[in-house]
């Protein structure tokens, strides 16, 4: 297996992130349940415009934060750091991001909370089941591919 499909696989077995969000001296986190559009290498989640995040994020789009288990012993430790860009979503992304979002998680049919994107620009894994500190890092290229 490839180290993208690796970080990939991982990815798509977690449901929670952290997201940490800033504007100036303002600084505040997060968790939120996230669905991976692995097209994209972007997140979708949920949460609603007015909370302090919220509001951050429409301040500063530059986000960053953590995808991570729980692993009961060190040499198990896996975890992702990530970088990106968030938007709210609308029109035929919102509409698909919410379908896969309300797919994963059903209770989310009951929320008409907004959609937002995370279009990564950096991943960085450490996985020390692969061996102790062993990174496995991704990159968006200039021109936006991943």
């Amino acid at each position: 297996m490839s180290d993208h499909s690796h970080l990939i696989r991982f990815l798509k077995k977690q449901r929670a992130l952290s997201l940490c969000a800033s504007n100036g001296n303002d600084l505040w986190c997060a968790n939120c349940f996230y669905v991976l559009d692995e097209t994209r290498m972007a997140f979708w989640l949920m949460t609603e415009p007015g909370t302090r995040h919220g509001m951050l994020m429409q301040a500063q789009s530059r986000v960053a934060g953590t995808v991570n288990g729980q692993p009961k012993t060190v040499l198990l430790i896996k975890g992702v750091q990530y970088s990106g860009r968030i938007q709210q979503l609308t029109g035929e992304r919102e509409a698909q991001a919410r379908h896969a979002y309300q797919k994963r998680y059903p209770i989310a049919r009951k929320v008409q909370a907004p959609l937002w994107e995370i279009m990564l620009d950096e991943l960085k894994m450490t996985d020390n089941a692969l061996g102790f500190g062993k990174k496995i890092l991704w990159q968006r290229d200039k021109t936006g591919e991943s």
